[in-house]
């Protein structure tokens, strides 16, 4: 239960102080004005009286003060929460698994780090962001999968209503994969969107997506992608890669912000083509794709590019000059 007192901020206990002090008004004239009662008048007038002179000068006199007992016989001793800190520091557990190493009790165990500031294990520094962008397009082509749910009519995250009925629920319509490469430099993309995410299906979009990009002018360097089977053990991508003199780069495992325009792409791609428009059923938004994906690459404003859209950046675009 919180004190009766602390509702009544420090500034205005400095004041009833001088009300009865230097003013000379009564205790009671002092509650009447602040609203408070008489006792509680009469608390902070002894707690200034009994301050020293270097608190009446800084007003930590009428700061609020820790109701902990300055005696606690009862209170785990300092060598026991050592030994409690030193294991949880040497092995990372948590209150039960040390407290049965130590032969304690689960609570003094909590209480002991909690004590010490250390109930919860600071997380890992994180990497400093480094962003970067390849000079020229094709340098580097990100390229990644994002699952889309199949649907024969529109769900809760477009309606909000998320009531189904006994043959909806029955319903199994499966998903579907879009299929994203995007250019590290002009942020032109290409999307397909496939039944699954096997070898050959991998394969057959890397080459239209070599192709679409060829079609703009650009000349693949590198392509880069996550460390998935259909990636990393594709002999027929890897030759594919070959013919074309394109290197192919993996990520870090586990690390996919070094995929990053391609994974913020497919960000974009859900809410503005996946959940931008009610659709009838997911076929009606693959028959949207083609649309979306034009005004995408040839209208919407990027920031990144000081708000251009991708093609801008392109070179030799049939509608620019060479």
């Amino acid at each position: 239960m919180p004190d009766k007192r602390r509702w009544l901020p420090s500034w205005q206990r400095v004041e009833l102080v001088e009300k009865c002090l230097v003013e000379g008004h009564s205790r009671r004239q002092a509650a009447e004005w602040r609203r408070v009662s008489v006792s509680t008048v009469q608390f902070w007038i002894d707690r200034y009286r009994q301050a020293s002179e270097s608190e009446r000068a800084s007003g930590a006199w009428a700061q609020d003060r820790s109701s902990t007992p300055h005696r606690q016989p009862t209170r785990t001793s300092v060598e026991v929460c050592d030994l409690v800190c030193e294991a949880r520091l040497r092995t990372g557990w948590g209150p039960r698994l040390i407290a049965s190493e130590l032969g304690l009790a689960h609570a003094t165990v909590s209480r002991c780090l909690s004590r010490r500031g250390i109930s919860r294990m600071p997380k890992a520094p994180r990497e400093a962001v480094q962003r970067f962008e390849w000079p020229c397009p094709g340098a580097l082509i990100q390229n990644d999968v994002k699952r889309f749910a199949r649907f024969s009519s529109p769900g809760h995250a477009v309606t909000g209503d998320r009531f189904r009925t006994a043959a909806q629920k029955r319903e199994k319509v499966g998903y579907e994969f879009a299929h994203s490469a995007i250019d590290d430099h002009s942020r032109l993309a290409y999307t397909e969107l496939h039944s699954d995410e096997k070898a050959a299906t991998v394969l057959g979009f890397t080459q239209r997506a070599i192709a679409f990009f060829a079609g703009h002018g650009i000349v693949i360097e590198r392509w880069q992608t996550d460390n998935a089977w259909t990636y990393t053990n594709n002999n027929a991508l890897a030759a594919l890669f070959a013919a074309h003199g394109i290197r192919h780069r993996t990520i870090k495992p586990r690390t996919p912000r070094h995929n990053g325009k391609v994974e913020r792409y497919q960000q974009t791609l859900k809410r503005e083509w996946g959940l931008g428009q009610r659709y009838r059923s997911s076929d009606a938004r693959a028959a949207a794709l083609p649309h979306w994906l034009h005004h995408y690459n040839n209208e919407r404003n990027h920031s990144s590019l000081s708000n251009r859209p991708p093609i801008t950046r392109v070179r030799n675009d049939p509608r620019q000059n060479s």
